[in-house]
């Protein structure tokens, strides 16, 4: 279990002060010493500023398939153009701004080739998907204060409709989508998380909203004693089926339809698990969950949560912007940080709880639990 660090005592005011004065900027920039630091809080702030047109160039290199289309080699902007349907002079700026980005690399005869960060993206299982998924995302923030100020329709909380409850209701080509989506991000977030747990003595996990099976695809293949379940809407699990037989489960995987708004889960699993499943809710559906998983419990059972979590006193760049956002425009959501979490399960009954700080806290962060012993 990893500590959390410490806040950093905040900047006095007559210090903020000066810092906001456009003299001392222009003293700092002089002064040896200063220079650098000056300069770094300047990339800094212009990075905030010009991260939409980063996002939207990134976009349009995954649309255009350039990373692909470079995989065999470097190519010029003349036949990147033709394949992509886009004027030699705009493709032309956007492999410069590609490599600008760390994306793509230019070579001395003009050129571009993939860089180890556009090789990277590629290897990332699910990431082109999310990035062509975020076009909601960014609609949802075309106006950030009406966004903030609430009381819209979103393009998100359209996308993903199980979190309001609709079960049946729910089209399945709307459900194979999201399911989809889902699946390609855990395979990261399953990776990390059986790096940071321990399930020996366990015999039987149920994977709680588990979609069609991505994260116990990844534990059945880790440990091979286990008999596992998966509890998820009627409408998800039909996609389960295909996913589980190819990864050589079916016959250790038990599909439990169901909704654990409305009904109790399943007892016989000594762990459960809820994978990415809490902060798509708020606190008092979370609440009533937690409950459900505590009485499907026996005595010592564990509980598994793992999702990306607020840093809480100590603002993370990744969780508290990104995923703090995107959850507030699902408009059921919240990312919550481990404390909150941990104060919700010590609300419900359970003990021995651990804050296992992720790997890597963007992909996911890990918290155990345990059902208390008779």
């Amino acid at each position: 279990m990893t500590a959390l660090p410490a806040a950093r005592p905040a900047p006095k005011g007559w210090f903020l002060r000066l810092v906001a004065s456009r003299k001392f900027q222009a003293f700092a920039a002089r002064v040896p010493g200063l220079k650098h630091i000056a300069r770094a809080e300047g990339a800094a702030l212009f990075d905030l500023v010009a991260g939409f047109v980063n996002s939207q160039a990134l976009m349009a290199l995954v649309e255009f398939r350039i990373l692909h289309l470079l995989q065999d080699g470097p190519a010029p902007a003349q036949h990147l153009a033709g394949l992509s349907g886009v004027p030699l002079e705009r493709m032309q700026i956007l492999l410069q701004a590609g490599a600008g980005l760390g994306l793509l690399k230019r070579h001395r005869n003009g050129h571009f080739g993939l860089a180890m960060r556009g090789a990277s993206l590629l290897g990332v299982p699910g990431l082109e998907a999310m990035i062509r998924h975020h076009r909601a995302l960014y609609a949802d923030l075309s106006d950030p204060v009406a966004f903030f100020r609430g009381g819209q329709d979103t393009e998100l909380s359209r996308f993903w409709p199980y979190v309001f409850g609709a079960s049946g209701a729910v089209d399945p080509k709307v459900t194979a989508t999201y399911s989809d989506l889902m699946s390609e991000s855990q395979v990261l977030v399953a990776e990390d998380t059986l790096r940071a747990i321990n399930l020996s003595g366990v015999r039987r996990l149920m994977d709680v909203g588990g979609g069609t099976g991505a994260f116990l695809a990844a534990v059945g293949a880790a440990h091979p004693h286990l008999a596992l379940d998966l509890f998820d809407l009627p409408v998800v699990l039909q996609g389960a089926d295909a996913r589980l037989s190819q990864a050589g489960l079916s016959a250790r995987v038990t599909l439990h339809p169901g909704s654990f708004r409305d009904d109790p889960l399943p007892k016989g699993a000594d762990a459960i698990s809820l994978i990415r499943v809490l902060y798509d809710h708020n606190d008092s559906t979370v609440a009533r969950l937690l409950a459900a998983v505590y009485a499907a419990l026996p005595a010592g059972g564990r509980l598994i949560i793992s999702e990306p979590m607020s840093g809480g006193e100590n603002p993370d760049r990744t969780t508290d912007v990104y995923f703090a956002i995107y959850t507030m425009a699902m408009q059921t959501g919240r990312t919550r940080s481990g404390q909150e979490i941990q104060g919700l399960l010590a609300q419900a009954g359970f003990i021995t709880i651990g804050i296992h700080a992720g790997f890597r806290p963007f992909v996911t962060s890990v918290i155990t639990a345990e059902k208390p012993k008779l």
